[in-house]
């Protein structure tokens, strides 16, 4: 076979398997040095390895396809394919998945991810499953959420008239209300800024997110009231669920929770390494938060006739889970 031939041979060969590769979109709200994006990008080779190339997953990262309530909205669209995503923006479609998002659910990380691998949780993402088509394959640890501030905060009356920046949805509303604190919801790209302008006081999130979002940069006190311990769901878009084969599906279900699995413990590698490395930014770290006063100004919040999106019978089996 002539030279000329060969190589229009193997041209022919390559577009084939091109054009049979699906390209997927994976989004998300995290920046590039973080292991959520990057156990996402290790995940999307994984996926076309083991299906021979048939899928091929880009994933974007840092808010690039659009803020969280968008690129919700581009799941349900098709416009995005995969989402690494919170509780509460999953919850605003099948309301009880938020019960993982709310102020001092669980106890502790222990007690999270035995909910995260219990009946209850599986009986949440098959609620969201029906309503949407979007199947929920695996959760990751997200860290629990602190206070940062231009003040120290130890007891809730710190926290009155605070303006504290929160995701705009009703969990991360709860604890700032319950503590006197004066809630702003701002969108998850322009809080450093707002930060650094003084629109807000103060803002919570875990401390690896405070480092990877440099927040400690405009905000002195890093108050340990470990008020959330928060998630993020991977979710498989329902137009891309219902075409994958059986075998398929568990390799997609199967790497993403590999993947869950290594962010978790990246995430709880970060938080034990943190405290020291902020103090050596000059940042305060307050341990001495009085977590049970914080308990119970929330509890009691709870107690005086909030609407809360789950029934008494899953809060019992969240908190029955030991």
């Amino acid at each position: 076979m002539k030279p000329v031939t060969v190589a229009l041979a193997a041209a022919a060969v390559c577009a084939a398997f091109s054009a049979q590769a699906e390209k997927l979109k994976w989004a998300h709200v995290y920046e590039t040095n973080e292991p959520y994006h990057q156990n996402a990008v290790w995940a999307s080779e994984q996926i076309k390895k083991q299906t021979n190339g048939k899928y091929e997953i880009e994933v974007f990262p840092a808010s690039s396809l659009g803020k969280e309530a968008d690129i919700n909205e581009g799941l349900g669209l098709g416009t995005v394919d995969i989402l690494l995503t919170g509780n509460p923006w999953a919850a605003r479609i099948y309301k009880p998945l938020s019960i993982a998002a709310y102020p001092y659910v669980f106890r502790s990380v222990d007690h999270w991810k035995k909910y995260a691998g219990s009946d209850v949780y599986s009986e949440l993402t098959d609620g969201y499953f029906k309503l949407t088509g979007g199947k929920i394959v695996a959760s990751c640890y997200y860290g629990q959420r602190h206070v940062t501030s231009k003040k120290p905060v130890r007891v809730p009356a710190d926290m009155q008239g605070l303006k504290i920046r929160v995701p705009e949805a009703p969990n991360y509303v709860a604890f700032p209300k319950a503590a006197g604190a004066n809630p702003t919801p701002i969108a998850f790209a322009e809080v450093y800024l707002a930060l650094q302008q003084g629109v807000v006081d103060a803002q919570e999130n875990p401390l690896p997110t405070i480092q990877a979002k440099k927040f400690y940069e405009v905000q002195k006190y890093i108050n340990l009231t470990g008020h959330i311990t928060d998630s993020l769901n991977y979710v498989i878009g329902g137009h891309v669920w219902k075409k994958l084969s059986d075998a398929e599906k568990k390799v997609f279900t199967d790497v993403m929770k590999e993947a869950a699995q290594k962010t978790t413990a990246s995430i709880e590698q970060a938080e034990k390494d943190l405290v020291a490395w902020f103090e050596k930014q000059g940042n305060v770290v307050v341990k001495d938060v009085d977590v049970a006063a914080m308990q119970k100004v929330t509890a009691a919040f709870y107690a005086n006739g909030q609407e809360l999106p789950w029934t008494k019978d899953i809060w019992d089996r969240v908190q029955a889970i030991k």
